[in-house]
């Protein structure tokens, strides 16, 4: 009965929102994956049956399960991602078939049975579970967390959420917290595993001279960031500054602004995609896939999305990795986990950014590093 209602409210949901996912599909963020998701074009079933089935959402989930997979032989590997930057991601994973994942109400016609379907974190798509397990796929959420916020909400719909669970086999969580957290919402088969986030070692693409100077990197930033920052943040004397937008739309504006502030302070810049010699005092990064190879040369860090509310801050371990002095927003709600994995992050307010120093700012290094011999040897148990 609730797998009927659940249904028949996503078959709602969708028809309401065709005239928004036609919209959208123009836009260049999702030309490629609304289409695909919501429209099934060029987006068949996999062709092999029978293999390990990977899905994960955005760019850090993906990079997170290369690892995984690189160390998987003798049986193919399927891969869906939600995201374009995560399909890009993938795409350069050798030998697996990759696919967007359909939206809810397409899978009951396209999921076809796997030896075992991995999902990462929170990507808690009812039918994908439901339909995957009546086939006869072994289920394992991975990577699995509940945040303080999530819970709360998690909580009140406890009913919807032991239903999926009851479809899920075996759970690899973060943490002792997330573990009990998840017994108490019907997950079963529970054990910790740590945060698979830390076995992917950042590699560098390309190798950028670092300038004499002072490397200063805005990573990550959202609307209202760079403008925050740049009124309140202290710059050093000699000072090389990268600003890295977390979004590609937004280079345009991004470079509108930092010009004005560039003439206003007499600072010379440039545009990465122009200049790669970064020997200007400020930097537009507008190529996408740069952020590890910038934090290669990045002595200080501020990590975007934690300075304005509503977007929870992103993935502390890529500069933690490199021993970047990171500098944090107050609002990092979303990587709480992560960031207990991260030694010495300074967190600012808002009105403490004029006065830090930042020779009291110790480098960071990431303390804890996840496991994968458990999933792998599960894993291995099911496809013998």
């Amino acid at each position: 009965m609730l797998l009927f209602l659940y249904f028949t409210f996503v078959t709602l949901v969708y028809i309401l929102a065709l005239p928004l996912l036609l919209f959208l599909s123009f836009k260049k963020k999702y030309k490629s994956s609304i289409p695909a998701r919501f429209f099934l074009y060029k987006n068949p079933p996999f062709k092999k049956k029978d293999a390990i089935w990977f899905h994960a959402c955005s760019l850090g989930e993906v990079n997170a399960l290369k690892v995984i997979i690189n160390q998987i032989k003798d049986v193919h590997v399927n891969f869906s991602v939600i995201t374009q930057t995560g399909f890009k991601s993938a795409k350069t994973i050798e030998n697996i078939g990759l696919r967007y994942l359909p939206f809810e109400v397409f899978l009951p016609f396209w999921i076809r049975k796997q030896k075992v379907l991995v999902v990462l974190e929170a990507e808690l798509w009812p039918m994908l579970f439901v339909i995957s397990k009546l086939r006869g796929t072994k289920t394992i959420l991975l990577n699995a967390r509940i945040s303080d916020n999530s819970y709360n909400s998690y909580k009140k719909f406890a009913f919807f959420y032991r239903w999926i669970f009851s479809y899920v086999d075996k759970v690899f969580a973060q943490s002792e917290l997330d573990k009990q957290r998840l017994l108490e919402l019907g997950a079963k088969n529970v054990v910790v595993n740590g945060n698979i986030k830390t076995l992917s070692i950042p590699t560098v693409s390309k190798k950028y001279k670092k300038p004499s100077s002072q490397v200063m990197t805005l990573a990550s930033t959202h609307e209202g960031e760079e403008e925050l920052l740049l009124e309140n943040l202290l710059l050093p004397q000699a000072c090389t500054l990268i600003v890295v937008p977390r979004h590609p739309e937004r280079f345009e504006s991004v470079d509108q602004l930092l010009r004005k502030y560039a003439k206003t302070k007499g600072k010379s810049y440039s545009r990465l995609s122009e200049n790669e010699l970064l020997n200007t005092d400020i930097v537009l990064c507008d190529k996408m896939g740069e952020l590890v190879n910038i934090y290669a040369i990045t002595d200080i860090t501020y990590l975007g999305g934690s300075f304005k509310e509503g977007i929870g801050g992103h993935n502390p371990l890529e500069p933690a990795f490199f021993n970047n002095k990171i500098i944090s927003g107050e609002y990092f709600f979303n990587q709480f986990p992560l960031y207990k994995l991260v030694k010495n992050i300074k967190v600012c307010l808002r009105e403490e950014l004029k006065s830090l120093n930042y020779d009291l700012v110790e480098k960071s290094e990431v303390l804890y590093q996840g496991e994968m011999d458990s999933l792998l040897q599960e894993l291995k148990e099911n496809v013998e």
